[in-house]
């Protein structure tokens, strides 16, 4: 397939680009470089640098070549900051895509992947949370999110566009070459071994008196190759005016704390600890109920146990430690 990935340059897109290479698929990315690295895009693409949302340059790209699918990836990703610049949000995380939306279709394109998120169910009512959990985001960016699924909906339903919405709960580790570099970094296990690096001196815990065994939030952690599989695996299906919908987790949640002693196994670090408030917009609990795509795309992850997740990112901070800028090191790619 002809296949346009925006936000191909980021974490998770540069991962999913890299399969989609693997299994022969021609991949055109798009991304601005505001989040994402040149480093980290298949030299075997085709690489455009600019906003997925600039209707003069989707109208230009959609022109030049017939596509068969868009992957969209291109999303600010922080659930704290969307609470304190809610704006800055919703700009890019569902009028840009609105915009896209309007494009690729005008264009007749036919399959349409979107990198959805588990924080568009904000607080669980029960857990594993599966598909059909009503939806209530406690932030900005679940909401921003939400909006787009909803706006999929319509277009499914009136113009048949095939679409799927994969909602990730907590993407983690790295591939042997692609790996997590985010600025500023936000998430935990790359913050935690940050500390093990000697980058920072203490890992912060936000919130110690959620309602969970040990006070701290409880999270499911996917390793970032299995996401990758798993929208190979959507990709695939979608066709026929499709419109499907899919948690990504291993169906098991880990506390912050549980997390961070993972680390200091892997590591042999301390890792030292900072206690802060909660933060706003944390749900307590966010584990994936994922037996819908393991049954009706057979998708199993590959790498379910945390303390292989975090040894992945593990390999990959020691090889860069200063991420894709690190001097003499730049990912060593298979050929397609």
């Amino acid at each position: 397939m002809r296949v346009l990935v925006t936000g191909g340059a980021g974490y998770i897109g540069s991962h999913v680009v890299d399969l989609l290479v693997q299994e022969g698929h021609a991949i055109t990315v798009l991304d601005s470089l505001e989040k994402g690295h040149r480093e980290a895009v298949h030299p075997s693409t085709t690489f455009i640098q600019g906003d997925f949302g600039d209707a003069v340059l989707l109208d230009r790209i959609f022109s030049q070549a017939p596509f068969d699918a868009v992957m969209h990836f291109a999303a600010y990703i922080e659930a704290g900051e969307s609470m304190l610049d809610p704006g800055r949000f919703f700009v890019n995380n569902t009028a840009r895509p609105m915009i896209l939306l309007d494009r690729l279709t005008a264009h007749g394109v036919k399959k349409f992947l979107f990198s959805s998120t588990a924080a568009t169910y904000g607080n669980p009512e029960y857990t594993p949370i599966d598909e059909e959990h009503p939806k209530a985001p406690t932030n900005a960016y679940g909401y921003a999110k939400l909006l787009v699924e909803g706006s999929l909906e319509w277009l499914n339903r009136l113009l048949g566009l095939s679409c799927a919405s994969l909602r990730y709960f907590n993407a983690s580790g790295c591939g042997s070459e692609l790996g997590e570099d985010h600025s500023p970094e936000t998430h935990l296990i790359p913050l935690m071994l940050e500390v093990a690096q000697g980058k920072r001196s203490a890992i912060k815990i936000f919130g110690t008196d959620y309602p969970t065994p040990d006070g701290t939030c409880v999270r499911d952690y996917i390793h970032v190759l299995d996401l990758a599989s798993a929208h190979v695996l959507a990709l695939n299906a979608l066709g026929g005016g499709h419109r499907l919908v899919y948690n990504l987790g291993n169906g098991k949640g880990y506390s912050v704390r549980q997390v961070i002693e993972a680390a200091r196994r892997v590591t042999g670090h301390a890792i030292p600890i900072e206690e802060h408030p909660r933060r706003a917009g944390d749900p307590a609990v966010l584990v994936a109920s994922s037996e819908k795509i393991r049954r009706e795309l057979g998708w199993q992850p590959s790498f379910p146990e945390l303390e292989t997740i975090i040894r992945s990112a593990w390999r990959w901070k020691q090889r860069y430690p200063q991420g894709y800028a690190t001097p003499g090191q730049a990912p060593r790619w298979r050929e397609p």
